[in-house]
């Protein structure tokens, strides 16, 4: 009877609660998860915070221990520590195709360009935003290109290469990406795959406009950045 008292108490129940999610925190930091999913000027928050939780657990069952006799927000915290013990064994693992597809592809805002880079240090992004601010592909034609980023499937037209721009993280995340002509006789890349990419820029039609796409050459699978998502 003592002993489940002592597994029950709502007291050490909300202690373990606080504690798991303080590992939760700190193993998502630890592992680097959060490249995935935040910034990185915000990691520290999510530092800090499993720190909090951790120091909070502690407080809780120093001040709690030999109280095993209240039942109210017992099942709250039994809730609370499958949840933590849910994201601890099962890691979120998002996919940014899929991300990206449902979501409006326009940039978070549409900075001045200060200065240019010569073509072959522009990266995705670079291009995306210059391609943008300066739209007429007769600009661009037979420059090098070498850029990276992941897979992204787009109706009616082969897949792009694309990056997640973000303020904050995947919440609120938005795709940019640009066309691009794949070598020929070799299998469409896979959604969601992060390859390297050269090649030069060339102009296409497209209905009764004109647009710039990037006629790959070389193509290598590379691994996922550790910080995929850009500012």
């Amino acid at each position: 009877m003592g002993q489940s008292a002592f597994a029950l108490s709502p007291g050490r129940l909300k202690a373990l609660a606080l504690a798991l999610w303080g590992v939760a925190l700190l193993q998502s930091a630890l592992s680097g998860r959060l490249d995935l999913l935040l910034r990185a000027v915000f990691h520290p928050l999510v530092w800090g915070s499993g720190i909090l939780l951790l120091l909070l657990a502690a407080v809780e069952i120093s001040g709690r221990w030999r109280d095993g006799s209240r039942s109210s927000g017992r099942w709250t915290s039994l809730l609370s520590i499958g949840a933590a013990l849910a994201v601890l064994a099962l890691p979120p693992r998002p996919s940014f195709a899929d991300l990206a597809a449902n979501r409006q592809a326009n940039l978070l805002e549409e900075p001045g360009l200060s200065f240019v880079l010569p073509p072959a240090q522009r990266s995705l992004t670079d291009w995306v935003r210059l391609l943008r601010s300066e739209p007429d592909p007769r600009l661009y034609a037979g420059d090098a290109v070498r850029i990276s980023g992941f897979v992204l499937p787009m109706p009616g037209e082969e897949p792009h290469l694309a990056r997640l721009l973000v303020r904050c993280c995947l919440v609120d995340a938005v795709p940019v990406g640009l066309p691009v002509r794949w070598p020929a006789g070799e299998p469409q890349p896979r959604a969601d795959q992060w390859l390297r990419l050269e090649g030069v820029m060339v102009s296409e039609t497209v209905g009764e406009r004109q647009r710039s796409v990037v006629e790959a050459r070389l193509v290598e699978p590379i691994p996922r950045p550790r910080q995929p998502l850009e500012p």
